[in-house]
């Protein structure tokens, strides 16, 4: 019965999947139908993986099914964000001996590259200012990969393939944690990671592939691997670096050290291009409202409430370092406590976890707060939470990124500052609520148990 009612589900979701290669020019539903359609099923989907029972078919056909939905996006160009071509444009002047830093792709100097990669350099966003910004261990991906084949299809299959590599390591997470290998489906057959990987091929997918592998060897108790891996994704996306707190063991140096060797490494490779390594980093903390204050969703709600519209951009990033070093702190204490201290058992009974993973909550919790603090207008920012939401299924993880992706594809989507707002209005709403209803699940599971345990 679970398969066959996922089996009706995945072609429901293949279907959405489909339409979604036509929908920007077609608009045959409506962008924000099949957006909403394809949560709905993914729903759906994910109340049947966590209710009822599996067996030895289930996982390979909801593999099957994650497969089939990334070959679909995979052939037709990127319509959502144009990214990609910059990934490909950055291994290919690779290839010609030159620091992807050192020139935008606009640059005279790298005239000669363009028609051999018109359908690249057509593509690229802010090619006539912008330096690239990706770290160094990416541009190492965009070498690699444009060394075999330097297409945006290729582009989108390597990033695919990550999203394997992550799939993997989640299934050898799962049973580590007493959890059924099946719950990969949140990940597999999640809509956003289906738009914004499959369709659109973010680099995101690389750095959650190598986050997945970091969280694995913390659970494996392999320092050197965790600081590598974690290193990785850093040097992909930065962000990752919330999560060194979490993972970090008390009295361990290898792991900092595996991660500042790599860091040293990769930066010294193109040493070369100066204080542009770092690239248009600064140009895109202005663009995004960073500086301004536009970006924060959590300043312009305060800022709007009376007697508190004198906070400016500098307090609010003050609280936030003070709000989030606290949290480290706590990660890092929930990580390393025994089984029986408080705030251990607490979160061991709470996410129901086994001996050696107390340090995932505090992982989730950085991850998390970084994201609502810094309220991303961009619902791909959110993918590196999904796995989260794998290893801890939660309603909160789930509202909020699927929140984001859906909201994006209606009106309230169209970038504006006022539309923005208003987005944020709801989603946080959206997840106040789902913290609220978490609770209550969770609280009326403990009694449940409590009730059994008293009967027996």
């Amino acid at each position: 019965m679970t398969n066959a009612i996922l089996s009706l589900l995945g072609f429901g979701l293949l279907s959405c999947t489909r339409q979604l290669t036509v929908e920007f020019h077609h608009f045959m539903f409506g962008f924000s139908a099949v957006a909403g359609s394809s949560v709905i099923l993914f729903a759906a989907s994910a109340a049947v993986i966590l209710t009822l029972p599996a067996n030895r078919f289930t996982l390979p056909l909801l593999i099957c099914f994650g497969i089939a939905f990334r070959l679909v996006t995979l052939l037709p160009e990127p319509f959502m964000s144009s990214d990609i071509y910059r990934y490909a444009w950055d291994g290919v002047v690779q290839h010609a001996h030159i620091s992807p830093y050192r020139y935008a792709p606009g640059d005279p100097a790298l005239t000669f590259l363009r028609a051999p990669n018109q359908n690249l350099f057509d593509h690229i966003n802010r090619r006539d200012y912008a330096h690239t910004i990706y770290p160094p261990f990416a541009q190492f991906l965009f070498y690699g990969i444009t060394w075999i084949n330097a297409s945006v299809t290729f582009m989108k299959l390597a990033m695919i393939l990550f999203e394997g590599i992550t799939v993997y390591a989640l299934i050898q997470l799962l049973p580590a944690l007493g959890r059924r290998r099946e719950v990969v489906l949140l990940y597999a057959w999640c809509p956003l990671l289906i738009w914004e990987i499959g369709s659109s091929g973010h680099l995101d997918s690389a750095a959650m592939a190598f986050i997945v592998l970091a969280l694995l060897a913390r659970q494996r108790q392999q320092p050197i691997a965790t600081g590598l891996f974690l290193g990785a994704a850093i040097l992909i996306k930065f962000y990752p670096l919330v999560l060194f707190p979490a993972l970090w063991q008390r009295k361990d140096s290898k792991m900092p050290l595996a991660i500042a060797g790599l860091a040293t490494f990769s930066y010294a490779c193109y040493a070369s291009a100066g204080r542009l390594v770092f690239g248009f980093l600064g140009g895109y903390v202005h663009e995004e409202g960073m500086q301004s204050g536009a970006r924060y969703f959590l300043l312009q709600w305060m800022q709007r409430v009376p007697g508190l519209g004198h906070i400016s951009v500098t307090a609010y990033l003050v609280g936030v370092v003070a709000m989030m070093g606290s949290l480290a702190l706590w990660s890092w204490k929930a990580g390393n406590s025994d089984r029986s201290s408080q705030i251990a058992q607490f979160w061991v009974r709470w996410f129901q976890l086994p001996a050696g993973a107390e340090f995932l909550p505090g992982a989730l919790f950085l991850a998390l707060a970084m994201m609502l603090f810094f309220s991303p207008h961009y619902p791909w920012y959110l993918a590196w939470l999904i796995p989260f939401g794998v290893l801890l299924p939660n309603l909160p993880i789930f509202t909020y990124t699927l929140g984001l992706f859906y909201l994006s594809a209606t009106p309230l989507g169209a970038g504006t500052p006022e539309s923005q707002y208003r987005l944020n209005c709801i989603l946080y709403a959206a997840l106040v609520l789902a913290c609220f209803l978490e609770l209550m699940i969770r609280l009326g599971y403990s009694r449940v148990v409590a009730t059994g345990k008293r009967s027996a």
